[in-house]
């Protein structure tokens, strides 16, 4: 697993690229120029790593376009300490963002695969999630509720009523929501049932699934 001043370069360079695009969060950028991206995908794919594009890992799943992980990681406005829950690991890129941040991170996979691959993978890096859970992101994790913020890295056609009622008063979920395209939709609770919606723009993301693989 080599990394060089090539790379970091190169990740200088995504990181302009992003913050041209409208990514302001310093933290985020910080991370973006910190992370290793190529040794998250597939050693074919490596030329292409700093590019803001999405490419294909295991599992018939992707890693997200940078702009997506930076702009859902922004909208969050993650702070040090933050209790997140994150539903869908994948290659574990959005994990590695979240830890740089210095959230405190619980992540659920459900595709068996990609969680053994990425739960082994990310600790080698540095990187170590409160936890790393195999299950159904649709649940959520209430053992550990309430959470801060909980970021959906997948489409999901509804909203699931359990990621809304294990946030903390003043927490935010951040949901792409939607079939073919998506909203990102960000809601923060507001009081015990009181929620408020706001919707941030089309994006594109794999479906997110029910039930584990």
């Amino acid at each position: 697993m080599k990394d060089t001043s090539k790379h970091q370069g190169l990740r200088n360079q995504l990181a302009n690229v992003l913050q041209q695009k409208g990514i302001t969060d310093q933290n985020v950028l910080n991370a973006v120029r910190k992370i290793p991206r190529h040794l998250f995908i597939d050693s074919s794919f490596e030329d292409h790593a700093y590019q803001d594009k999405a490419f294909p890992i295991a599992a018939e799943q992707t890693i997200s376009q940078p702009y997506t992980v930076a702009f859902q990681s922004q909208s969050l406005q993650v702070k040090s300490g933050d209790k997140v829950l994150e539903i869908g690991t994948g290659s574990g890129y959005q994990t590695a963002v979240l830890l740089e941040l210095n959230a405190e991170v619980y992540s659920i996979e459900r595709q068996h695969e990609l969680f053994k691959k990425t739960s082994l993978f990310l600790p080698k890096l540095g990187y170590k999630a409160k936890k790393f859970i195999f299950g159904d992101g649709y649940q959520g994790l209430k053992e550990k509720a309430p959470f801060d913020k909980i970021i959906v890295t997948a489409g999901a056609p509804f909203v699931p009523k359990p990621l809304l009622s294990q946030l903390k008063v003043g927490g935010m979920l951040l949901i792409p929501v939607g079939e073919k395209t998506q909203i990102m939709t960000l809601f923060i609770r507001k009081s015990p049932k009181e929620f408020e919606k706001h919707e941030l723009g089309d994006f594109a993301f794999v479906p997110m699934l029910e039930k584990k693989a």
